[in-house]
């Protein structure tokens, strides 16, 4: 393999892939990242056996090759090098060399073989979005997806492709994230599947605000293949979660006592604020509604007490409800509207917050002495 790469184009191909190879794997090929080399174009690939990341950058190709690397050293070395182009060459003994101008580098390679098959996609189910509504969608959902290994069924986010919409669910037990986006959706493409938690955190990553996205899967993985606004394209397959995921439709109240607009921002430093009056033994804030005003209070024996007042407009009954602070402000944070609305019924009830739009979010509330 021989070929001539601007250093910008190979460094975006290694971020883009590097991230899910971890320190310790269990086999050394799964430390490094594939390059194949043909058609003026370099493809890097790299995989966790769940997961498997592989981009395409422009490259001058003057011999095709393919060889794996060690993608952390490779990353490191790129990024530090002096000049804007890189020459790469590599010999019959799977030797990588790097010259850049007065620097050069050999890495000792591992042959092509050794790395595991490409998962193929199978495209018989698809559809196309931009890839800031992903993003939109992911951000409000994927701080609700569970870190209990013994509930692996919500150990990612919940994809309902059916009915001219594309819903995504996340929840931990204690609370639930749920938004909606409509789209085209053939008939014989609906499906609903699990994606796991690691491809989520990638696709948090790797999605861009411009650009479009086509999403497609088989019965036990789903592709996500982003045409990047920088001219380079990337695809991330991953395998789905088996099992199937809960009637999450049944912890979502049917109705609620009282529906009370809140300016989202003051909300959100009102509650960041009380929430330095918390501690591990005792992490809730309480809100207690009263005519045209709400009080958030959090008392705790080890550290103090906070009391922050908000002008709301509330005409119902006294009512107090106390929560977590932290999920919460999740919500609030990963949302963009000036205004959320609160559903409450009572102090045992859980309290829903909605948006003018497609987005519900389910909280349990805490007892309080």
């Amino acid at each position: 393999m021989k070929l001539t790469i601007s250093k910008e184009q190979l460094l975006n191909g290694l971020q883009a892939v590097q991230n899910i190879v971890g320190t310790r794997t269990t086999l050394p090929v799964l430390a490094n990242v594939l390059l194949q080399a043909e058609n003026n174009q370099l493809q890097l690939t790299t995989t966790d056996l769940d997961v498997t990341i592989g981009c395409k950058v422009e490259a001058n190709v003057a011999k095709a090759g393919v060889v794996t690397v060690p993608v952390k050293k490779l990353f490191g070395i790129v990024r530090e090098l002096p000049t804007p182009e890189i020459e790469v060459e590599v010999d019959e003994r799977n030797g990588c060399r790097l010259q850049a101008g007065a620097s050069y580098y050999r890495l000792n390679g591992l042959p092509a073989e050794d790395f595991p098959q490409l998962p193929q996609v199978i495209e018989d189910n698809k559809i196309i979005l931009a890839q800031d509504k992903l993003r939109a969608m992911l951000r409000k959902t994927s701080f609700a997806i569970s870190t209990d290994e013994a509930r692996y069924v919500l150990n990612g986010i919940y994809f309902s492709i059916k009915e001219q919409k594309m819903t995504l669910v996340a929840t931990d037990g204690r609370r639930l994230a749920l938004v909606e986006e409509e789209m085209d959706v053939p008939i014989e493409g609906q499906k609903e599947f699990i994606v796991p938690t690691k491809a989520i955190n990638e696709l948090n990553r790797l999605l861009q605000l411009g650009g479009k996205m086509e999403i497609a899967w088989s019965a036990n993985q789903a592709a996500f293949n982003l045409e990047d606004t920088k001219g380079f394209s990337v695809l991330l397959v991953s395998k789905l979660v088996e099992g199937s995921y809960p009637n999450y439709r049944q912890v979502i109240p049917a109705e609620s006592k009282e529906r009370i607009a809140l300016m989202r921002e003051e909300l959100l430093y009102a509650l960041r604020r009380a929430e330095f009056m918390t501690s591990d033994k005792a992490n809730s804030v309480k809100l207690n509604f009263s005519k045209n005003n709400l009080a958030i209070t959090a008392n705790s024996p080890d550290v103090g007490e906070a009391r922050e007042s908000m002008a709301v407009n509330y005409n119902g009954g006294d009512l107090a409800v106390a929560f977590n602070p932290g999920f919460l402000m999740d919500p609030l944070k990963a949302l963009e509207n000036d205004e959320v609305f609160l559903e409450l019924t009572d102090e045992l009830s859980p309290g829903v917050v909605k948006t003018n739009g497609p987005f519900l979010y389910v909280l349990m509330p805490m007892r309080t002495n």
